[in-house]
């Protein structure tokens, strides 16, 4: 489970640059002589550093897409740099080879998390994916692999993905072959998917039944996601915390965190009264939702070492929702725009797609385990696009180093997933171009053994969940393909896209996830295989 590093508010750089460029001297031998001498009192070789500015150091150097600000600080000063993003020391890791080193051969150094004040507002401080290191986050990390995330229970949600594929399938039908944003639809799916995976089918029916109560549950979980991925100004530049008042993000965080705790409590609640009747409420363990599995965890875990309470099982779940909707509907978008990009590509995948599947009228898990081309466009994406292409920081506890620079202890570690999936060194002069035959006949995968290729982390903090988000876009993927031919829609059928546009704008917006910033506009045309 991962996290984008926001960039500082645009009203923040616009207040402050203009009289800081008066003042003081520049960031970068100040900050850096802060940290360059270790508790022996020894000088050590710190990772290079960009100029600055004084107090907010290098924040007016991320601009509205971090991650490719970043990338090209890095081409410019190297795989390793030490940045100060306002009061905080952070270092930058842009190639594979530093990567390696943070989450293979220094593993347990890198192993704790910076606190995170929005994630401790959001996720009660004990969720799984922002805990420090220690025995509380072994024990929920544990209970998540074994219990939720192992390969037995993510098979056994086979149903709910085949179900909602041909859900999503029906809705594209009903546009009737005119415009319309895909990635509405998308995440419908997305979000439906992990609804009926963490609260059942009856609970999830129960809170999306009604329209207008389900559209306002979306807009919930959309603004959690939104806010689990801004870094308040107050936390970079505490003199500049009223920024944050005046911008009312304290009440929405309390109101966004008020009506997910609502719907929390309302479910662990519905799920305890079913089960008086027994350990699981008449429902085989085969299909059980993720609030049975945590609530039965006390007893049938003896070795867990914790005990889950309330406050627990609600964080454990909304980890699973950051990390299931968000960046799974971020994968799929992406992955569709590439091949309508490229109709090659596209042509080629639904070519074996409907050499596969014949005409057997839907496509099944079975299928998609015997589709090597889609699955190589699923990495190709996710190397060209990282649903979070700044992974969640990471902070040692101790002085270590990386690639022989210092890192000093407390300071931030953030590894840019995207500059190292598109870094030539790694993957040739032709870095930058959707190519998925790269991957054919290729060994290399997102599953945290290639350092090339690290959307999802790797090591102790790489994410658990990536087999069940992977076999989520590949069926939402295969489905859309096989069933449908796929257009760009006319500019006049855009939504706020520049006009006079004629192909599909690929252009990027930061949020949690990087999103397509004027959507996925396409026309589908049904297909008779």
């Amino acid at each position: 489970m991962v996290v984008s590093l926001t960039a500082a508010p645009l009203l923040v750089t616009a207040i402050i640059v203009p009289l800081l460029c008066i003042l003081l001297l520049p960031v970068g031998k100040r900050g850096a002589a802060l940290l360059q001498r270790g508790g022996d009192g020894r000088r050590r070789l710190l990772p290079p550093s960009p100029r600055g500015l004084p107090l907010v150091g290098h924040l007016h150097l991320l601009g509205a897409l971090p991650h490719r600000a970043l990338r090209s600080l890095a081409a410019a000063h190297g795989p390793v740099l030490l940045l100060w993003l306002g009061r905080m020391p952070t270092v930058l890791v842009s190639s594979a080879a530093a990567a390696e080193e943070v989450m293979r051969a220094r593993d347990l150094a890198f192993a704790s998390r910076p606190r995170n004040a929005m994630a401790e507002r959001l996720l009660y401080g004990r969720d799984v994916a922002f805990a420090p290191y220690g025995e509380y986050w072994r024990q929920t990390r544990r209970i998540c692999t074994v219990h939720l995330l192992n390969t037995r229970r993510v098979l056994s949600f086979r149903r709910v993905r085949e179900q909602e594929a041909a859900v999503l399938v029906d809705r594209v039908h009903a546009t009737g072959g005119v415009a319309f944003d895909l990635i509405d639809l998308l995440m419908a799916y997305s979000n439906t998917v992990v609804s009926r995976v963490a609260f059942g089918d009856e609970c999830s029916r129960s809170l999306y039944g009604d329209v207008d109560r389900g559209r306002e549950l979306k807009k919930v979980f959309n603004d959690f996601e939104e806010l689990l991925g801004t870094e308040p100004v107050g936390e970079l530049l505490p003199w500049l915390g009223w920024v944050d008042a005046l911008r009312g993000l304290e009440g929405k965080v309390q109101r966004t965190f008020e009506a997910i705790d609502g719907v929390l409590e309302k479910v662990i609640d519905d799920h305890r009264r079913r089960r008086e009747g027994g350990p699981h409420m008449g429902t085989d363990e085969k299909h059980q939702d993720f609030v049975d599995v945590l609530l039965d965890v006390n007893k049938m875990d003896m070795d867990a070492g914790i005990e889950l309470d309330t406050i627990e099982i609600k964080a454990i779940i909304l980890d699973m929702f950051a990390a299931g909707t968000d960046t799974v509907t971020t994968a799929i978008e992406w992955a569709m725009a590439e091949l309508i990009t490229h109709p090659h590509a596209l042509r080629k995948t639904q070519h074996e797609l409907r050499a596969v599947v014949g005409t057997a009228g839907r496509v099944t898990e079975d299928n998609v385990d015997r589709l090597p081309y889609l699955k190589a466009v699923l990495k190709e994406t996710l190397r060209l696009h990282p649903p979070i292409p700044l992974l969640v920081p990471r902070e040692p506890s101790a002085d270590t180093e990386i690639l022989g620079y210092n890192v000093p202890a407390r300071t931030r570690v953030v590894i840019n997933a995207s500059a190292i999936g598109r870094d030539p060194a790694a993957w040739g002069e032709h870095a930058d171009e959707f190519s998925p035959e790269r991957f054919m006949d290729s060994n290399v995968d997102y599953k945290g053994h290639n350092f090339e290729l690290v959307p999802f982390g790797a090591g102790r903090r790489g994410c658990p969940g990536v087999v069940f988000a992977e076999q989520t876009v590949e069926m939402a993927l295969a489905s859309l393909l096989y069933h449908f031919d796929w257009e760009v829609a006319t500019a006049a059928g855009r939504r706020g896209s520049p006009a006079g546009m004629s192909s599909l704008d690929m252009s990027e917006i930061n949020g949690l996830s990087v999103r397509l910033k004027y959507g996925l506009p396409l026309v589908a045309k049904p297909s008779s295989p």
